[in-house]
């Protein structure tokens, strides 16, 4: 079988990645939002302002405890029978759970047993994105020149930011309806419509070849008989470090594109209109942020550039607050596109690249997923939660060094994981 190498190739390689996984997330991200303007109403109207948000938070976490188990699950599969075929059934996954999420009875219906299932649709969401990310990331990783991984690999990146703000510019439009209007019926219409574009992710999916790299490792019959357990026996360390290296990225992300709707609608008392506009205008300035911290990530090294924007997460995490408070449109709006670019981009761009070269190709997919996905549980399921938890005795001082603390574990996580920019991914071994 021959395998893209020209230029032309591996753009349209990197290019269905990205469309791919702006699918998948755009059907994740509906939730975070939903679950910030809209769940605790629906779902748990029998709790308090504050409880029936931990609630629905909470219910949004769980999706978390799942992407490792996706990970492992998909990535033992997408070892050893190939990155493709995991990806079409991921994008499978994501559509249906996310389509049905769009049917759910509420609390009014069915009383608690509709927690119970928005609970279970959540779990099968995190099973999916939790084994669609590590092969994504490789499906442009191993077909990308050596000396432009961290460019390439940052395509599949940009599909989280495209993938928030289609949802939320989806979710916004229909947020605008009145109140009764959207409770009752306009917050359902983004997640039915996202089979239309499941559709058209496997159109695209189905059309893109397997990677260099395993199809040679295939070839030769190295395939590893458990990846998931070669994993932990040869590569606990750089499972350890991955988490750590996401730990500002992972719960960063989630306290400014999620809690940050709570706490500037409920505490700095900024519209909703405000706040989602707000994330629109940060996810729009991240599509071109991230390819540019990928492609420097080529030049200066994964290190420097995923340090860089660890260190931004502790240094903007006060000013951050600080801007929201002002309750002014254009600070709320800078604060946010601040920390998307300047702290989340520099470690999201290069950060597809670095976990895959951190493992072997025998493992890879099930290395990068599992530490990837071990850190989401930690992270980004908890951190909208946690500050949710932090908000009422610690206001936005321990908002601030909750952010802070977590850029100082991946400042010293990277730290301590080896250059990976110059390492071969072809292995025999």
């Amino acid at each position: 079988m021959t395998h893209p190498s020209s230029r032309n190739s591996i753009r349209l390689v990197a290019l269905a990645s990205f469309i791919g996984t702006t699918i998948e997330w755009y059907d994740f991200f509906l939730y975070g939002t939903a679950a910030a303007l809209v769940f605790s109403k629906l779902f748990f109207p029998t709790f308090d302002s504050l409880a029936g948000t931990l609630a629905s938070f909470g219910t949004y976490a769980v999706g978390f405890l799942a992407r490792p188990i996706g990970g492992i699950v998909i990535g033992h599969y997408g070892d050893k029978i190939g990155r493709k075929s995991m990806l079409v059934l991921t994008l499978v996954i994501m559509g249906v759970a996310t389509f049905l999420i769009g049917l759910l009875p509420t609390y009014s219906s069915i009383g608690p047993w509709a927690a119970v299932l928005l609970v279970g649709l959540r779990l099968v969401q995190g099973f999916g994105v939790g084994g669609e990310w590590g092969g994504a990331v490789l499906m442009a990783v191993e077909h990308a020149p050596a000396n432009q991984r961290g460019f390439y690999g940052s395509w599949p990146q940009m599909g989280v930011p495209a993938g928030l703000l289609i949802s939320t510019v989806v979710f916004s439009q229909f947020a605008k309806l009145p109140e009764d209007q959207f409770l009752a019926w306009g917050w359902r219409v983004p997640f039915l419509i996202s089979i239309i574009l499941v559709a058209i992710g496997l159109v695209i999916r189905l059309r893109i070849l397997e990677t260099p790299a395993f199809e040679k490792m295939k070839e030769k019959k190295k395939e590893a008989m458990m990846p998931i357990l070669e994993v932990l026996r040869k590569y606990p360390k750089q499972v350890l470090l991955a988490v750590g290296a996401r730990m500002a990225e992972n719960g960063g992300f989630y306290i400014y594109t999620v809690f940050m709707l709570i706490y500037g609608t409920q505490h700095s008392h900024i519209t909703r209109t405000v706040a989602l506009n707000g994330v629109m205008i940060a996810a729009t300035c991240s599509l071109i942020a991230i390819p540019f911290y990928g492609a420097l990530s080529d030049r200066l090294g994964r290190r420097p550039v995923y340090i860089f924007g660890a260190v931004m997460t502790a240094v903007l995490a006060f000013p951050l607050f600080w801007l929201f408070d002002t309750g002014s449109t254009p600070l709320v709006w800078l604060a946010l596109v601040l920390v998307i670019v300047f702290a989340h981009a520099p470690m999201y761009g290069p950060q597809a690249a670095l976990l895959s070269e951190l493992f072997g190709t025998r493992v890879r997919y099930s290395g990068a997923s599992l530490g990837a996905q071990l850190a989401s549980i930690v992270a980004g399921g908890l951190s909208p939660f946690i500050a949710t938890a932090l908000l009422p005795s610690y206001g936005r001082v321990g908002l601030a060094l909750y952010l802070a603390a977590m850029g100082a574990v991946t400042v010293v996580s990277v730290l301590l994981a080896t250059e990976t920019a110059n390492r071969e991914l072809v292995d025999d071994k």
